[in-house]
C-alpha cells in the first residue's frame, strides 16, 4: 500500500488532474497577471480588484462556502441580512467607488446580497438623485443616511402585477389634494398592486413609488414619490399593506414583496421634483424631456452587463479546469493508451472555447461601458445643476447613445451569460449537476437578469428602434450620428449587394467590424421599408431585437480591437489575437451566418469554410492557452466556490471532501428510515389480508 501524502490512501494510482493542470500552465505564453490588467482596463483597477478579492475571501461573514448551496429560504435570508450588515461596515469606511466595486464582486457569488443592496443604494437612491432636487437628495440620502444604509432602507416601487416592462402604464395613482397640500397614494385595483418589489416584504422602510400624477382630474403621466412604508418601530404605516410574493426560481435571499396603498397621504414635497414640479396651487411644470426621469435606471443596466462578464468568467473557469482534469474514453487523440482529457475532444473545444473568447470580449467592453456611464451621468448632472440648456442638450445626445448601448449590452449579454452557464454545466457532466459545483443555484439566481430592469426582448426592441431611426435620418435627411453610433453616418455607403467578406484573408478584426456595420445598415434599411409598408413598428420587432444584438457585438468587437492596439508584449498579443479571432468567427460570422449571407455581406462558400474548418482550428488554438486565459480572471478558489474548479486541480479529492463534510457518512440511517424498513419488511399479501383468502379459509367458508 502506497502512502501518497494526500488525504486519501490508495492501493493503486488514481486520477491526477493536478499534474495535468500544471502541464497546461507550463505552456503559458504570457503572465496571467499582465492579462488581468488588460481585461479589467487598467493595472490600477486590476490591483484594486485583487485587494478586494483578498478582503472578501478572508472575511468571516462575506466569504462563501459550500453550505450556502443547502440553505432553506429562511436561513438564506438570515445569511443575506447578516452579510448586508457586514457590508454596511465597509460602506462607512472605504471610498464609495471601492464599495461599489466590492459589491460588484460579491454579486458574482451572492446575487441575493447584491440585489438587496443594489435596490436600496442603486435604484432607490438613484431614483431620488435622478428625479429629486438637491435638497430632497440631501434630506433623504445624506441627512437620513440612506446612502450609508442607516436609519432608513429603500425599495423601488415601479413594477405592478399588471405592468412590468411598460413602466409608463403603471396604474397606482397619486392624486393632489389642494386643501391639505398632500398627495393621496392609492392602489385602485388588484392589477395596480406593486409586485416583485425587492426588499418590500420585510426590510424596506421607504419606497420610491412610480404613480400617475392626477391633478384636478387630469392625468399627467407617471412621476416618482417617496412613500414611507414602516415607522420607526418597523410597523407598517396606516393604509399600507405588504406581503411576501413567495418562492421564486432563485435569489431566495431577497424578500420580494407586494404593496397596496389605501388612500395613503404624503406631503407634496415627498414628490421628487427635479424635473416635474407641482406648486402649492396645483400648477404643474413638466420636464423638457420625459426621458430625464428614467436616467436613474441606467446604472442597473450597466451593472447587469458587468455582472454578465463576472458570472461567465466564474463558470467558464470551472468548466475548463474540469475539462483539463477529467479523462473519459480511450481515443486516437490520446494514442489509445489512456483515457482522453475532455478538453482534447474537438466537440468539447467547440462547446467551451467560444465562450472563453466571448468572456474576454465582455470584460473589456463592460469596462468601457462603465466608464461611458460614469462620464455621461457626471456631465449631465453638471449641466442640470448649472441650468446650462446648451450643455443639457449635448449631454442628452450622449445619454440617448448610452440608452441604446446599455439596453443592447444588458439584454444581449445577460442572454449569452445564461447560455454560457448552461453549456458549461452540461460540459461538466453529472458533477456539473451537483449543487457543490455551483452551477445549479447560480443558474436559478441568474436567469431573472433576462427579465427585470427591462425584459430583454423589450429592451432589444427599444434599442433596435433607436438604431432604425438613426439610419432613417441618415438615409432620408443626411443626418450625422454622434457618439458610439458614429459609424451609422456612413449608412449610404453600406447599401447595395456587394459582399464584404469574400475570402479567408478578409477574416481580420477590422474587416469583420466593417462587415458588421454593413450588415447593421442593410438590416435596418430592409426593416424600415417593411415598417413603412405595414405602417407599424410591430411588424419589425424581430429585426429590432436582431439589430440590438448586432449592436452589442459591434460594441464588443470595436472595444477589443481598440484594446489590442494598446498591447505590446508578444505573448499577450499572441493570445489576444487568437481570442478575438475565435470570438468574431463563432459569435458573429457563424452565429449570424444566415443574416450575413441573406444580406450579401458574407460569401456563402467562406461561411461554409468557417463552420467546417476555421472555427474548429481557432478553438484548438485557444484551447492551447485555455488554463492561462482562465487564470487571468484571477478569481480566488473561495469566491469561485465550486468543488470541481479549484486552482490546484485536485477536484476529485476536493469534491469528495465537501460531500463527506456536508453529508456525514457516519449517519447510516435516515430520519425516514422507519418508513423504508417498514416498506421492505412488510408481511406478505396473504398475511396482511389475515389469510382470509387462503385455502383453509375457503374450506371453512364453503361448508
Amino acid at each position: 500500500m502506497a502512502i501518497t501524502g494526500r488525504s486519501l490512501v490508495s492501493t493503486m494510482p488514481g486520477p491526477d488532474p493536478a499534474t495535468l493542470m500544471a502541464e497546461e500552465r507550463r505552456r503559458a505564453k504570457f503572465d496571467p497577471s499582465d492579462m488581468h490588467n488588460i481585461i479589467e482596463g487598467t493595472p490600477e483597477k486590476a490591483q484594486k480588484i485583487m485587494e478586494l478579492y483578498q478582503s472578501l475571501e478572508r472575511d468571516p461573514v462575506l466569504a462563501p462556502g459550500f453550505a450556502d448551496y443547502e440553505l432553506s429560504r429562511d436561513l438564506h435570508r438570515e445569511q443575506t441580512t447578516a452579510r448586508i450588515a457586514r457590508m454596511t461596515q465597509y460602506v462607512e469606511l472605504e471610498l464609495y467607488t471601492d464599495f461599489w466595486r466590492r459589491l460588484n464582486l460579491v454579486t458574482a457569488y451572492d446575487p441575493s446580497l447584491g440585489i438587496r443592496i443594489l435596490v436600496n443604494l442603486g435604484l432607490f437612491i438613484n431614483c431620488i438623485k435622478g428625479n429629486g432636487t438637491d435638497a430632497q437628495f440631501q434630506y433623504w440620502c445624506v441627512e437620513k443616511e440612506a446612502k450609508f444604509m442607516k436609519q432608513l432602507w429603500g425599495c423601488f416601487g415601479m413594477t405592478e402585477l399588471g405592468h412590468g416592462s411598460n413602466a409608463a402604464g403603471v396604474e397606482t395613482t397619486a392624486t393632489f389634494d389642494e386643501k391639505t397640500d398632500e398627495f393621496v397614494i392609492n392602489t385602485p385595483h388588484i392589477g395596480a398592486t406593486k409586485w416583485w418589489i425587492g426588499g418590500a416584504a420585510h426590510s424596506a422602510t421607504h419606497s420610491s413609488i412610480y404613480a400617475r400624477l392626477i391633478i384636478k382630474g387630469k392625468d399627467y403621466g407617471v412621476k416618482t414619490f417617496v412613500v414611507p412604508l414602516r415607522d420607526a418601530n418597523h410597523q407598517l404605516m396606516p393604509g399600507v399593506s405588504i406581503g411576501d410574493i413567495g418562492l421564486k426560481m432563485g435569489r431566495e435571499g431577497v424578500d420580494n414583496g407586494w404593496i397596496q396603498f389605501s388612500q395613503v397621504r404624503i406631503p407634496r414635497f415627498f414628490m421628487l421634483q427635479k424635473f416635474c414640479k407641482v406648486a402649492r396651487d396645483g400648477e404643474v411644470t413638466l420636464p423638457p424631456l420625459e426621458q430625464l426621469s428614467y436616467i436613474s435606471l441606467l446604472q442597473g443596466r450597466v451593472g447587469m452587463a458587468s455582472d454578465s462578464y463576472r458570472i461567465c468568467a466564474r463558470f467558464i473557469t470551472v468548466a475548463i479546469r474540469y475539462a483539463v482534469g477529467r479523462r473519459q474514453f480511450k481515443s486516437d487523440l490520446s494514442g489509445g493508451k489512456q483515457e482522453t482529457q475532455l478538453i482534447d475532444y474537438p466537440l468539447h473545444q467547440r462547446r467551451l472555447m467560444p465562450y472563453l473568447a466571448l468572456t474576454y470580449a465582455m470584460g473589456v467592453a463592460t469596462d468601457r461601458l462603465e466608464r461611458q456611464h460614469e462620464t455621461v451621468v457626471r456631465e449631465l448632472e453638471d449641466a442640470v445643476q448649472k441650468n446650462d440648456k446648451k450643455a443639457i442638450y449635448v449631454s442628452l445626445a450622449d445619454t440617448k447613445t448610452l440608452f441604446i448601448d446599455s439596453a443592447a449590452l444588458k439584454s444581449t449579454l445577460t442572454w449569452l451569460a445564461e447560455q454560457c452557464i448552461t453549456e458549461a454545466r452540461q460540459a461538466c457532466g453529472g458533477l456539473g449537476y451537483s449543487s457543490y459545483s455551483g452551477f445549479g443555484k447560480s443558474y436559478a439566481d441568474w436567469v431573472v437578469q433576462c427579465t427585470w430592469e427591462g425584459d430583454n426582448n423589450v429592451l432589444g426592441m427599444s434599442a433596435g428602434r433607436s438604431i432604425l431611426k438613426c439610419v432613417s435620418d441618415v438615409l432620408k435627411k443626411n443626418a450625422k450620428v454622434s457618439g458610439s453610433l458614429l459609424f451609422l453616418t456612413n449608412a449610404k455607403k453600406c447599401l447595395g449587394s456587394e459582399e464584404v467578406l469574400k475570402a479567408e484573408e478578409n477574416l481580420n478584426p477590422g474587416m469583420v467590424l466593417k462587415a458588421l456595420e454593413v450588415l447593421i445598415v442593410r438590416v435596418s434599411a430592409a426593416a424600415l421599408e417593411k415598417a413603412e409598408t405595414n405602417k407599424s413598428w410591430d411588424f419589425v420587432s424581430y429585426e429590432r431585437v436582431l439589430l440590438s444584438k448586432l449592436r452589442c457585438h459591434h460594441y464588443l468587437l470595436d472595444t477589443i480591437i481598440q484594446t489590442l492596439q494598446g498591447v505590446k508584449e508578444p505573448g499577450l498579443l499572441y493570445a489576444l489575437a487568437k481570442v478575438i479571432r475565435l470570438y468574431f468567427m463563432s459569435f458573429l460570422l457563424e452565429h449570424f451566418g444566415r443574416e450575413f449571407i441573406t444580406y450579401r455581406v458574407l460569401c456563402p462558400q467562406l461561411s461554409k469554410k468557417i463552420t467546417d474548418r476555421l472555427v474548429g482550428e481557432s478553438c484548438l488554438e485557444v484551447r492551447n492557452q485555455a488554463i492561462p486565459l482562465t487564470d487571468s480572471f484571477q478569481i480566488p478558489d473561495t469566491l469561485l466556490n465550486s468543488a470541481i474548479g479549484n486552482y490546484n486541480g485536485n477536484w476529485y479529492e476536493d469534491y469528495f471532501r465537501v460531500v463527506k463534510t456536508l453529508n456525514d457518512p457516519s449517519k447510516t440511517k435516515a430520519p425516514y428510515s422507519h418508513d423504508l424498513e417498514a416498506m421492505l419488511n412488510r408481511a406478505s399479501v396473504s398475511d396482511r389480508q389475515r389469510a382470509e383468502k387462503s385455502s383453509e379459509a375457503e374450506s371453512k367458508l364453503s361448508r
